[in-house]
C-alpha cells in the first residue's frame, strides 16, 4: 500500500495521540521562531498584501499546527499596528496526508480564534482556514497563490520506501551493515522528492514569497552516522529478537523499511541551488 495512504500521526487527544506527545516538535517551532519572524516581516513590509495566504505543509494535528500559525499572525499584526494599517485577511491552508486527523484540528478552531483575538486585539483581520489533504510531493495549490509556506519536521519523510532494498537484510533503515546500494537508494529518493517539492512550491508561491522549512537532519555527511540512524538500529535489534522468538516472520522484517531520510545541510543546499533558488 502507498505510503501516502497509511502514514500519519496518532489522532485524537488521548494519551498516545500526537497532540499529547509532540513537545519536541513544539520546541523546534519555538527555536526557529526568529527565522520565521524575519521571513514574514520582510514579506509583509515588501508586499503589504490585503489578503495573506499561509500554508502549513505536513501540519499533523494538535496544538502545534495552530501554534505555528498564531505566531506568524501575531508578527504581522504587530507590524500593522506599528504602520497604522488594518490587518490583512488571513487565508490559512493546513496540509497533511489524507489519514491526518483534520476533524480534531477543525474542532479547536473556534477556541483558537477567540484566544488569538484576545492576544492581538480587535484590529485583527478575519482568518479563513482550509484543510488540504494530499502529499506535498505534488501540486496542492493554484499557481502564484501563496505568500508564505511553513513546514516543520515533515520533509525528512519520503514519498515512498526507496526501491532496491532487497539486500538490506535484518535492517529497517540505513545502518552500518547496509550495502552501498541501500544508501544510494535512500539518497536518490530524497533527492527526487525534495527536488519535486521545490518545483511544486516554486509554481505555487508568489514572486517575493517566503518559505521556512525545518527538516530533521544530520551534521555529518555520513548518512549512517549515529546521530540519525541509531534509534532505528535499536528498533531493528528488538525486531530481530522477536523474529528469533518466533513472534514475527523473518520475511516481514526483511520487507519493512522506514521511509525517512535525514539530509545534511550540504545535501539540502545542493538541491536548492540545482533549482536556481536562493537559500
Amino acid at each position: 500500500m502507498a505510503v501516502d495512504q497509511v502514514l500519519h500521526m496518532n489522532g485524537g487527544m488521548g494519551d498516545t495521540s500526537y497532540a499529547r506527545n509532540s513537545l519536541l516538535q513544539r520546541k523546534v517551532i519555538s527555536m526557529t521562531k526568529p527565522i520565521s519572524e524575519e521571513a514574514i516581516t520582510n514579506l509583509y513590509c515588501n508586499m503589504l498584501p490585503t489578503t495573506l495566504a499561509i500554508a502549513d505543509l505536513g501540519c499533523s494535528s494538535g496544538p502545534n499546527t495552530l501554534f505555528a500559525v498564531s505566531e506568524l499572525i501575531k508578527v504581522v499584526q504587530k507590524l500593522c499596528q506599528r504602520l497604522g494599517r488594518q490587518g490583512p485577511e488571513y487565508q490559512v491552508f493546513l496540509n497533511d496526508l489524507p489519514g491526518n486527523d483534520f476533524n480534531s484540528m477543525f474542532k479547536s478552531l473556534s477556541g483558537f480564534q477567540e484566544e488569538l483575538n484576545k492576544q492581538v486585539g480587535p484590529r485583527i483581520g478575519p482568518c479563513f482556514f482550509t484543510g488540504v489533504p494530499g502529499s506535498f510531493y505534488g501540486r496542492l495549490f493554484p499557481s502564484n497563490s501563496l505568500h508564505f509556506v511553513h513546514s516543520s519536521y515533515s520533509l525528512m519523510w519520503l514519498s515512498q520506501v526507496p526501491e532496491g532494498l532487497e539486500e538490506n537484510k535484518w535492517n529497517i533503515y540505513m545502518a552500518s551493515t547496509s550495502p552501498p546500494s541501500v544508501i544510494k537508494a535512500y539518497r536518490d529518493q530524497f533527492q527526487r522528492d525534495f527536488s519535486l517539492f521545490l518545483t511544486c512550491r516554486s509554481e505555487e508561491v508568489r514572486a517575493g514569497g517566503r518559505m521556512v522549512l525545518t527538516i530533521l537532519g544530520r551534521k555529518r555527511e555520513d548518512p549512517c552516522s549515529k546521530e540519525c540512524c541509531y534509534i532505528w538500529e535499536l528498533l531493528a535489534m528488538a525486531l530481530k529478537e522477536m523474529v528469533l522468538e518466533g513472534l514475527i516472520e523473518e520475511e516481514k522484517l526483511d520487507s519493512f523499511n522506514i521511509p525517512q531520510y535525514t539530509p545534511s545541510p550540504l545535501e539540502v543546499k545542493t538541491q536548492v541551488e540545482k533549482k536556481g533558488l536562493s537559500t
